[in-house]
């Protein structure tokens, strides 16, 4: 079961690393017209879809962290 978890824990990292990579691929990419056109572009929403992303990806981390940490101080 820990060897598990601990797969499955680097497996969310990896993908917090990707959306995070992503992220910033994709701000880097920003022109002016999407800073100055009206309302909200299509890269800055795409930003805040890929933030919520990774924010849920880091919370998946961390109750697999707790998990992990449980389970250990369980056994001895």
């Amino acid at each position: 079961m820990t060897f598990f978890l601990a797969l499955l824990l680097v497996a969310a990292m990896l993908a917090v690393l990707f959306v995070l990579i992503k992220g910033l691929v994709n701000m880097a990419q920003t022109t002016s017209q999407d800073l100055e056109g009206e309302g909200p572009s299509d890269r800055s929403l795409r930003s805040q879809k890929l933030m919520q992303q990774r924010i849920l990806l880091q919370g998946v981390a961390i109750v697999i962290i707790a998990l992990l940490l449980l389970i250990l101080s369980a056994k001895g």
